[in-house]
């Protein structure tokens, strides 16, 4: 099958069992009858799971004067956020 908007075959992927047609060049993502509805439903069931508890922050060690504009951030490396069930289906890098 080729992608409606750029005219190229799409690839397919599988992830939690559903079967993501996609378009490497526009990312556009089709899905076959049903597979929305698994989507869903997966989604829902992810979400009454208990999380785990947050992470308390380690302590901060004393700074000099005129050092505490910095405090706490680290622009090298940006912090990652935590990805659900939608995010892990549809990250095809």
């Amino acid at each position: 099958m080729q992608c409606p908007n750029c005219q190229i075959d799409l690839q397919m992927t599988e992830r939690h069992g559903i079967e993501i047609d996609y378009c490497p060049r526009c990312r556009g993502v089709w899905l076959d009858r049903g597979e929305l509805d698994k989507i869903i439903e997966r989604a829902g069931a992810n979400e009454g799971r208990p999380r785990a508890a947050p992470r308390q922050a380690p302590p901060e060690h004393d700074l000099r004067p005129g050092d505490d504009d910095h405090r706490g951030r680290d622009h090298r490396h940006p912090k990652s956020r935590k990805r659900g069930l939608l995010g892990e289906l549809f990250d095809f890098d």
